[in-house]
C-alpha cells in the first residue's frame, strides 16, 4: 500500500481529484478501449467530485470514453429518491459532466430480482475485464462499500443487511431519524472489488475513520471483522487521507 497524508482535506481531495484526471488521459480512452472506473458516494468524495467537474469546464478533462461502476446503492429506494446513491451521483457529478448516460452503471434499488440484478451487475464488469482505478470511501469501522463486518474475501456483488452502526451513522440523510434508513442494501463484494480492479485509490478524511485506516493498514491481514483489511491482498492501493485519519496533529 502507498499512503499519501495532507494537512487538509481539499488538498487531499484536490491530489486524488488530479491523480484521476492523469490517469485518464494517461490511458486515452476511446469508445472501443474506455477507461473503466469505479465510484464511491458519501461526504468523502464530495470534494473530488467537484474538482472533476470543475476541471472539466475547464477543458482539462473529457469524459467521454469513461465507463463508470459505482460500488452500491440502497434496496427500495427510487433514482429520484434524493437519499438515493443514484440521485447523488448525477447531483455531484454526472450531470455536470459529458460522460454518455450509457456509460453509467448503478445498481438499481428497485429490482425485483435482486439476484439477477446483482448478477448481471457482476456481468456488465467482467464485459469490460478489468476496472482501471477503482475509487472508494472507507466506513469508521472499517466497511468498504456496504461490505459489513464478517464479509467474506470471496463475497461479489449481493443483498446485504446493513448493521446497526452503518444505520446511525447514515441517518444524519435522514432527518436524523434511523427509522427512515433502509435495512438493506445492494453492494459489490470484496472479490469483486480486488478481482477486478488494476488499482484501488481510497480517499480518508476525518478523525472517525483513523481507526478504520490503521485497521485498514496495521491490522490482521484479511480480518473479516474489519472487510477494509481485504485490500493488503492487492498489490496496487493508494491510501490518500488528511493528517486528522492519519492521526497526526502539529502545533504552529
Amino acid at each position: 500500500m502507498k499512503q499519501v497524508t495532507f494537512s487538509s482535506s481539499d488538498d487531499a481531495s484536490q491530489y486524488l481529484a488530479d491523480y484521476i484526471i492523469h490517469k485518464i488521459k494517461s490511458f486515452k480512452p476511446t469508445a472501443s478501449k474506455p477507461f473503466v472506473l469505479g465510484l464511491p458516494t458519501g461526504s468523502s468524495p464530495e470534494g473530488i467530485y467537484a474538482r472533476l467537474v470543475a476541471a472539466y469546464k475547464q477543458g482539462r478533462i473529457s469524459f467521454k470514453n469513461v465507463v463508470t461502476f459505482n460500488m452500491d446503492e440502497y434496496l427500495g429506494l427510487a433514482p429520484e429518491n434524493p437519499q438515493s446513491y443514484h440521485y447523488f451521483m448525477f447531483d455531484k457529478l454526472f450531470n455536470h459532466i459529458d460522460i454518455p448516460r450509457e456509460n453509467i452503471n448503478i445498481l438499481n434499488g428497485l429490482a425485483k430480482d435482486v439476484e439477477k440484478e446483482c448478477a448481471d451487475y457482476e456481468g456488465k464488469i467482467k464485459k469490460y475485464e478489468r476496472i482501471n482505478l477503482f475509487l472508494g470511501g472507507l466506513g469508521p469501522e472499517g466497511h468498504l462499500a456496504f461490505n459489513e463486518a464478517g464479509s467474506t474475501r470471496d463475497s461479489k456483488t449481493r443483498k446485504v443487511a446493513l448493521v446497526e452502526s452503518t444505520i446511525k451513522a447514515n441517518c444524519r440523510f435522514f432527518d436524523n431519524d434511523e427509522s427512515k434508513v433502509p435495512k438493506h442494501a445492494l453492494s459489490v463484494g470484496i472479490s469483486t472489488i480486488l478481482e477486478n480492479s488494476d488499482e484501488v485509490a481510497l480517499i480518508v478524511l476525518g478523525e472517525n475513520k483513523r481507526f478504520a485506516l490503521d485497521k485498514t493498514i496495521n491490522g490482521k491481514k484479511n480480518d473479516p471483522k474489519y472487510p477494509s483489511s481485504y485490500l493488503q491482498d492487492h498489490d496496487n492501493v493508494l491510501i490518500v487521507c488528511d493528517n486528522a485519519a492519519a492521526g497526526l496533529k502539529f502545533k504552529l
